[in-house]
C-alpha cells in the first residue's frame, strides 16, 4: 500500500519529508558513534587478547560476551539498520561486565598503572546509549558507567590512598567525555529539530501563497468567461430577429448561467431523467452530512406533486448545499432547518437559520458562494432564488414551477 502524503495548497509534501534533518543526523550519529567505537574496541580487543589480569576462563567468556555485541552494534550502524536495539544491549551488557570484574579477577595481581581493558570501553558504553536511550538516561549512564568502574576497579586493586587518587581520575575524565558526548547528540539533535520546523514553516507559508495565488487566478479565469459568455448572449440577443435566433440567444444565457453556477465545483449536469420530489430532502441531507451536520428537514410533498427533471433537482439540491454550508460556517449552524415543500404547481425548497445574519446587498461581488452557487444555480434552471437576511437570522428560498 502506498503511504499516506500530506496535502497542502497546490503542494503535496511526503510524510517523511518533515524530519529530514533529524534522519539524516541520526545516521550521521549512528556513523561516527560506529567509527569511534571501533577505534577503542580493537585498542580494547588488544589488550583483553593479553590480559593476565583475569583468569582464563573469565578471560574467554568475558571477551565474546562483550566484543560480541559490540561487533554486531558496529556493523549494524555502519549499514544503518537495526543499530538502536543493539546498542542498547551493549548498553546494558557492559554494566554487567563490569559487576563481574571482580569475580573475574579474584587473586589476581593487578597494578593500578595498568588500565585493565574495560577501561577502553567505558565511553563506548556511554555514547551507544546516545543512539536509543531518552536524553535523562543517557545521563544516569555516564554517571553510572564509570562510577561502577571506579568501584570494581578498587575492589580489584585495593583502597589504598594513591589506588583512590589514581581510580577517581580515571573516573572523573571518563564522566566529564561521557557528558561531552551526550551533550553534543543533544544539540544536534535540537538543531535538526529546529531547522526541520523552519522549514516545514517555510514549505507551508509557500503553500498557502501558492493556493491564494491559484484563487486569483481561478476568479480571474471564472471572470473572464463569465465576460465572455455573457458578451456573446447579449450580442446574440440584441441581433436576434427570428423565434429560432431568440430561442438560441435563451440557450446561450442559460449555458452562461450554468458555467457561474458551477464556478466553483464541477457542473455535475449527470443525465435529466426525471426524479421524485423527495430526490430533494435525501440529496440535502447528505450534503449536510459530509459536513458532520444533522440537519433538521421539514418535508411536506402533496402526493399529487409530479416527478421534476433530474438536472433541475440536481441544481435546487446543490443550492440549498451551498445555503446549509454558508448557515454553517456564517451563522454555526444556529437554528438550522430546511424544508421541502411539493405540490401539482411548483417545488420549493428553503434553508433558515437564526444567526446573526448579514446584509445581503453588501456581498462582494467575486464571492460565489450566494450569486453563483445559489441564484445563478437555480436561474439556470428556470428557477427562483431569494435571500433574506436580518438579525433574526436568513431564509433561502428556492422555486421551481412546473411547466404549465
Amino acid at each position: 500500500m502506498a503511504p499516506e502524503v500530506a496535502t497542502t495548497g497546490m503542494l503535496t509534501i511526503p510524510p517523511d519529508s518533515t524530519f529530514f534533518s533529524r534522519e539524516r543526523v541520526e545516521r550521521i550519529l549512528a556513523f561516527v558513534v560506529a567509527v569511534g567505537s571501533a577505534v577503542l574496541g580493537i585498542q580494547a580487543l588488544l589488550h583483553a587478547l593479553a590480559s593476565g589480569q583475569e583468569h582464563h576462563t573469565w578471560n574467554v567468556v568475558l571477551t565474546v560476551v562483550t566484543f560480541g555485541p559490540l561487533l554486531l552494534m558496529i556493523a549494524a550502524s555502519i549499514a544503518g539498520r537495526f543499530y538502536r536495539p543493539l546498542a542498547a544491549v551493549f548498553a546494558i551488557v557492559f554494566p554487567l561486565v563490569l559487576l563481574v570484574w571482580p569475580i573475574a579477577t579474584v587473586g589476581r595481581e593487578a597494578s593500578v598503572s595498568s588500565e585493565p581493558w574495560i577501561w577502553y570501553l567505558l565511553n563506548v558504553a556511554t555514547v551507544a546509549t546516545v543512539l536509543v536511550f531518552p536524553l535523562a538516561l543517557q545521563y544516569v549512564w555516564c554517571a553510572l558507567i564509570p562510577i561502577l568502574y571506579g568501584v570494581v576497579r578498587l575492589i580489584q586493586v585495593g583502597a589504598g590512598v594513591e589506588n583512590v587518587i589514581q581510580v577517581s581520575r580515571q573516573v572523573v575524565y571518563a564522566v566529564i567525555l561521557a557528558v561531552v558526548m551526550t551533550m553534543i547528540g543533544w544539540m544536534l539533535r535540537l538543531l535538526a529539530e529546529r531547522l526541520d520546523r523552519t522549514r516545514e514553516e517555510a514549505v507551508r507559508s509557500y503553500a498557502a501563497a501558492a493556493a491564494a495565488d491559484a484563487v486569483e487566478q481561478e476568479r480571474i479565469s471564472v471572470a473572464a468567461l463569465m465576460h465572455d459568455s455573457v458578451l456573446a448572449a447579449l450580442i446574440a440577443a440584441e441581433r436576434a430577429s427570428t423565434p429560432r435566433e431568440r430561442d438560441l440567444a435563451v440557450g446561450m444565457a442559460r449555458d452562461a448561467l450554468t458555467r457561474l453556477a458551477n464556478a466553483d465545483r464541477e457542473a455535475e449536469e449527470g443525465p435529466d431523467e426525471p426524479v421524485e420530489p423527495m430526490f430533494l430532502a435525501e440529496g440535502i441531507r447528505e450534503a449536510a452530512l459530509e459536513h458532520d451536520v444533522d440537519v433538521e428537514l421539514r418535508i411536506d410533498i402533496d402526493p399529487r406533486a409530479k416527478a421534476l427533471p433530474g438536472r433541475v433537482a440536481r441544481a435546487l439540491v446543490l443550492a440549498a448545499a451551498q445555503a446549509v454550508v454558508n448557515a454553517i460556517e456564517h451563522a454555526q449552524g444556529e437554528g438550522l432547518y430546511a424544508e421541502v415543500t411539493a405540490d401539482d404547481r411548483r417545488v420549493v425548497v428553503r434553508v433558515v437559520d437564526t444567526g446573526q445574519g448579514f446584509d445581503v446587498h453588501a456581498v462582494p461581488e467575486d464571492r460565489l458562494g450566494i450569486s453563483g452557487s445559489v441564484v445563478a444555480r437555480v436561474a439556470a434552471v428556470g428557477g427562483q432564488a431569494k435571500v433574506r437576511s436580518s438579525r433574526r437570522g436568513t431564509i433561502v428560498d428556492l422555486r421551481w414551477e412546473y411547466p404549465r
